[in-house]
């Protein structure tokens, strides 16, 4: 079976307008600026969605303001990116109503990450949309030059992005017909999230993909409780490969990994600086992607068309 066309976004262009959003947790005006200031380096508009910058309880608006926000940046033809200020919590209360047929109508590129895997699920399964796994607004204060850099060609050119384990990161040997290759779409993102949407209409159809996982602040019996409900939902049952990035904050999370993935039979690659902590290289989500364990490389297509 060929595996499902991505639906891809046109890449960022200078003068593009890029919509800012807040689907999950608040966040103040200063944790907001440095999103527009990157973006404008990059020859890029910006523009806050009007609860951008809200807080109710612990979540950036209402869900109906929340969504809103997200509704009026897919709807809106002007806009060609939609960039999320932060994660948090909260996008998974939105993402059963978003309206799709906008989203199929323009796509978008749309970028973030941690609890914005829900919406990368979200637009896979329902419109097949290529995303970016990248910085969230907020973050980009934090990030070096090269993994600014990385960021903007994902969004704005046609390369495709390599990724190599960072030296101190988790290895994991290749266990595939002694190649240790796997080539699929890269699909996935935060541990935590990909767990929480098993048993939902996101839940995506892994057969031959290479799963992308991550995760922070997590013990290492919660990371267990999230590999266990995956592999016990059908998440491993022909995978080609996986992914793995930064367990930051996991401690005894190595040895867990070690355990269920190893058993796997498919190849593995750790130590990749993908998620939370330190450098954060964006790779696109939805779109075909080499997993190659000997050679200690991710190859992933672009985005972006």
């Amino acid at each position: 079976m060929n595996p499902p066309e991505a639906v891809r976004p046109r890449r960022l262009r200078p003068g593009d307008l890029v919509a800012l959003v807040s689907p999950s947790g608040p966040l103040t005006p200063e944790q907001a600026a440095p999103a527009a200031q990157v973006l404008a380096r990059w020859g890029l508009r910006a523009r806050h969605g009007r609860h951008a910058l809200g807080r109710h309880t612990f979540l950036s608006g209402t869900d109906d303001e929340r969504l809103t926000d997200l509704d009026a940046a897919f709807r809106d033809p002007e806009v060609r990116g939609i960039l999320c200020l932060r994660g948090g919590y909260g996008t998974q209360r939105i993402v059963d109503r978003i309206d799709y047929d906008a989203v199929r109508a323009d796509p978008k590129l749309v970028i973030g990450f941690s609890d914005i895997t829900a919406l990368h699920l979200a637009l896979w399964c329902e419109a097949r949309l290529a995303t970016v796994h990248g910085p969230v607004g907020a973050g980009l204060y934090e990030i070096s030059a090269p993994a600014e850099e990385t960021l903007r060609r994902t969004v704005m050119t046609g390369d495709p992005v390599i990724v190599t384990p960072e030296e101190d990161g988790v290895r994991f040997p290749g266990r595939a017909s002694g190649t240790g290759r796997a080539d699929g779409i890269l699909l996935g993102g935060n541990l935590t999230l990909l767990a929480a949407s098993a048993g939902t209409p996101h839940r995506p159809d892994t057969t031959g993909a290479i799963l992308l996982i991550e995760e922070v602040g997590e013990a290492a019996y919660r990371v267990d409780r999230s590999i266990v409900q995956l592999r016990r939902a059908g998440w491993f049952d022909g995978l080609a490969g996986v992914a793995v990035g930064r367990f930051t904050r996991c401690p005894g999370a190595d040895q867990v990994l070690a355990e269920h993935l190893g058993a796997l039979g498919v190849p593995v690659l750790g130590g990749l600086p993908i998620g939370h902590g330190g450098e954060q290289t964006a790779v696109p989500l939805g779109v075909a992607a080499r997993l190659d364990a000997g050679a200690g490389t991710l190859t992933v297509q672009p985005a972006a068309r």
